[in-house]
């Protein structure tokens, strides 16, 4: 089993600054969150951070430092954009290319920095979409949004679509499968050197309902997540291009879910930053008992803060413009400052405004 450093004792704001500075804390990758207390694994001994093992400090460089990927800043909002008849919550809603870019051109507007663009439907029990349906879908979308200047992240797992994606104009490659699903598609990405966000799952769509059985569902998620990035770094995919995503309702129940998010630190073990994706999902629903997920708004917000609370970096919403504007608030809040009350000109300066200090 991995050396792990669970941090505990979270400290935001000013205050957080004050306690590394008096040796009391230490920042969480890089700051400017700190953690006061740490649970060392898997020995599970809980030790003021001053008191941390030299046998930890391997785990503790990782654990510290910024995250190496450096395609993305922290908070950095992605939009979803899904090109589906099916998918669980905007299915058919952007079947045509052209309202699809409409709608993705809203959400730069709004202050999304990044799309993220996908084909294929990979809710629980989906089938799998051909890959050349997924690209007659999507391909058209990618152009007419990266001809106007805007970064598009593709959301796919087969190698093929990855290709013709990136040679339509993404920018990046989200697979759900943590380039396990198609053999093609690790040295595909080790060629093309762009950036590359691996999510943990078990199984596909279709049977990674009856895999979602854990001891410890987040030490389990590392430790998984730990052998697909050994494995892209094997394939020659540089650590610093890839994020982790640790795939929040795939393979996971509603319970394992929640266990994740509340240890979502323990994740920065692995040293790479965070993507994640809790916008109207499955557990937001179950916990409110709001059934349709366009109605959980609120509860996708609460998610989204508490993440960001918690080191996630990049944050994969629906609702670009609310988020939007809860980030604004949680950093004022967070921050302290005065000037942040003052709106800049546009949402999406208001995130860029500061950004490496939030």
């Amino acid at each position: 089993m991995l050396r792990l450093i669970e941090p505990l004792g979270l400290i935001e704001g000013p205050g957080a600054a004050e306690a590394i500075s008096a040796d009391a804390a230490l920042p969480l990758a890089g700051g400017p969150l700190a953690f006061s207390l740490a649970r060392l694994l898997p020995d599970r001994k809980l030790v003021p951070v001053a008191d941390i093992p030299p046998a930890w400090d391997e785990a503790m460089a990782r654990l510290t430092a910024p995250p190496s990927a450096s395609w993305c800043e922290r908070p950095t909002v992605m939009g979803v954009l899904n090109i589906t008849p099916d998918s669980f919550s905007d299915g058919g809603a952007h079947l045509d290319p052209e309202r699809a870019i409409a709608a993705g051109l809203a959400m730069i507007a709004a202050g999304a920095t990044i799309l993220d663009v996908g084909g294929e439907s990979t809710r629980p029990g989906a089938a799998p979409t051909p890959p050349e349906i997924e690209q007659a879908r999507i391909l058209p979308v990618i152009k007419g949004l990266a001809c106007q200047g805007v970064t598009v992240s593709v959301d796919t797992r087969n190698a093929a679509t990855m290709e013709a994606a990136l040679a339509a104009g993404a920018a990046i490659v989200n697979d759900i499968s943590g380039l396990t699903y198609d053999p093609a598609a690790a040295p595909l990405l080790a060629g093309c050197r762009v950036p590359v966000v691996l999510m943990h799952m078990r199984g596909t769509p279709q049977t990674m309902g009856g895999l979602a059985q854990y001891d410890d569902v987040a030490v389990e998620v590392v430790q998984e997540l730990a052998l697909c990035l050994a494995a892209a770094e094997k394939a020659s995919i540089a650590r610093e291009r890839i994020t982790l995503d640790p795939g929040i309702g795939f393979a996971k129940t509603a319970a394992h879910s929640l266990a994740l998010l509340s240890r979502l630190p323990l994740l920065l073990n692995l040293g790479c930053p965070l993507l994640l994706g809790v916008s109207r999902k499955s557990f937001i629903g179950r916990i409110s008992g709001v059934a349709e997920p366009r109605g959980r708004l609120a509860g996708s917000l609460a998610a989204v803060l508490f993440v960001l609370s918690r080191g996630a970096s990049v944050l994969r919403v629906h609702d670009v413009a609310d988020t939007v504007q809860a980030l604004r608030i949680w950093r004022a809040l967070a921050r302290g400052e005065a000037r942040e009350a003052i709106a800049p000109a546009s949402p999406a300066a208001a995130l860029s405004a500061g950004a490496s200090h939030s």
